[in-house]
């Protein structure tokens, strides 16, 4: 959905959409195939988008999303759902704001902005960009995952191994022998 600047100069655009998993592409592709992000349920998005009065061409574009994403465990490879219902209050700016030839020194407030081309910004990229940001950055099915053995390679969570991790680099172990 495009919300469109020409459309909010006449009047306030009020959002409702759902996105269905593959409609917004979350894919990385720095990430291996099997580490892949997937949408688990459809994304849920309501809200509003204005331009700001008196002001050369900012908008506010508030709402809430809820939707539940999927991807693989980073200490065990199993599957990890992440359940999300966030809000966001968000501020762009028209790329023209900032394209001049010198440095510009901005302040705290301004580095929280966001900028737009094109007459407008897309509604599928602001929700993308929540979604990962909202996501936790190390993905783990639950706090309690102990992870995969790195000796015999199973998944500990499922069932349990006797291997030992034997230590071959003994760089204090001289040390452990003075007595004080």
């Amino acid at each position: 959905m495009f919300l469109s600047v020409k459309e909010m100069e006449l009047r306030k655009i009020r959002f409702d959409e759902t996105f269905q998993p593959g409609q917004i592409d979350f894919t990385d592709e720095n990430l291996e195939p099997g580490e892949a992000l997937k949408q688990g349920s459809p994304l849920h998005a309501a809200g509003s988008a204005e331009l700001l009065a008196h002001s050369e061409g900012e908008l506010r574009i508030q709402g809430r999303y809820t939707v539940e994403m999927a991807a693989q465990c980073d200490r065990c490879l199993g599957g990890a759902r992440f359940p999300l219902d966030s809000g966001f209050d968000l501020f762009y700016r028209p790329t023209s704001f900032i394209a001049r030839e010198e440095e510009v020194e901005i302040d705290e407030g301004e580095a929280e902005i966001g900028f737009y081309e094109h007459g407008g910004i897309e509604l599928e990229e602001i929700l993308r960009e929540q979604v990962l940001l909202a996501l936790p950055m190390q993905r783990v099915c639950s706090d309690g995952c102990k992870g995969i053995c790195p000796v015999c390679g199973r998944n500990r969570n499922e069932t349990s191994c006797d291997c030992r991790i034997k230590n071959t680099d003994d760089r204090w172990g001289a040390l452990r022998n003075l007595e004080l």
